[in-house]
C-alpha cells in the first residue's frame, strides 16, 4: 500500500473488492493528522522556539513514528479484512467443513478487529500530541494543528464502526473485552479533538 499512488489507492479503495476498505481509510486519515502534527511541530523550531525546543523535538519523533504505524495498520487491515473474506468462502459441505470454517471465521473476525481497536489508540496520541503543541506551535500554522486533530477523530470514529462490526460475530469474552473497550474511548477521544479544533477557531477569530 505505502508505494500506491494516491490515485491508484482511491481507484482501489472504490472498488469492487472487499480491501482495502474503511479500515485502511481510517489509518490512513491517522497518518494524515500525524503528518499533520509533525509539520507543525517542524514549523515551531530555531530560536524562537528555543523554550519549548524540548517538547517540539519530543512531539516531532512521536508524530513520525505514530505516521509509519499507522501506514503499517492500514496494510493490516486490508490483510485481516481479506482473511476474513478467505474464511467465509471455506467450503461447508460437511460437519468438519463447517467447524473448520466456523473455526476460521471466529478467529479472523478477532483479527480484523484488532487493526482498528489498533488505530483508535493511535489517533488518541495524535490529538494529544495537537492538543500540547497548540499553545506552543508556530501560530502561523495554527490552522493544521486543527486539522490534525480533525483528521485523526475522523479516523477514531471510522475505526470504531470497524471494531464494532467484527465484535458482532465475536464469542471470545477477553477479545470481546479488548475490542469493547477500544471502542468505548472513542467519545472522549472526538471530545478532545473538538476541544482542540474550537480553541483553534478562537484563536483565528480574534
Amino acid at each position: 500500500m505505502r508505494d500506491r499512488t494516491i490515485k491508484d489507492f482511491l481507484e482501489q479503495l472504490a472498488a469492487r473488492v472487499p480491501a482495502p476498505g474503511g479500515g485502511a481509510a481510517a489509518a490512513l486519515a491517522a497518518a494524515q493528522g500525524a503528518a499533520l502534527v509533525g509539520m507543525v511541530a517542524r514549523y515551531s523550531t530555531g530560536e524562537k522556539y528555543a523554550e519549548h525546543r524540548e517538547t517540539v523535538e519530543r512531539i516531532i519523533a512521536e508524530s513520525d513514528e505514530l505516521r509509519a504505524a499507522a501506514l503499517r495498520l492500514a496494510e493490516d487491515d486490508a490483510a485481516a479484512f481479506t482473511a476474513v473474506a478467505d474464511a467465509y468462502k471455506l467450503p461447508r459441505a460437511t460437519d468438519e467443513e463447517k467447524a473448520a470454517r466456523s473455526a476460521a471465521i471466529a478467529v479472523s473476525l478477532i483479527g480484523a478487529g484488532r487493526p482498528p481497536a489498533a488505530v483508535i489508540a493511535l489517533a488518541e496520541r495524535v490529538v494529544v500530541l495537537a492538543a500540547e503543541l497548540l499553545p506552543v506551535g508556530n501560530p502561523n500554522v495554527i490552522s493544521d494543528v486543527a486539522a490534525a486533530s480533525e483528521a485523526a477523530r475522523a479516523a477514531a470514529t471510522t475505526a470504531r464502526v470497524n471494531v464494532e462490526i467484527n465484535l458482532s460475530g465475536i464469542r471470545d469474552e477477553q477479545a470481546r473485552a479488548e475490542l469493547g473497550a477500544a471502542a468505548g474511548a472513542v467519545d472522549d477521544i472526538a471530545a478532545l479533538a473538538g476541544h482542540v479544533t474550537e480553541a483553534v477557531r478562537k484563536e483565528i477569530a480574534k
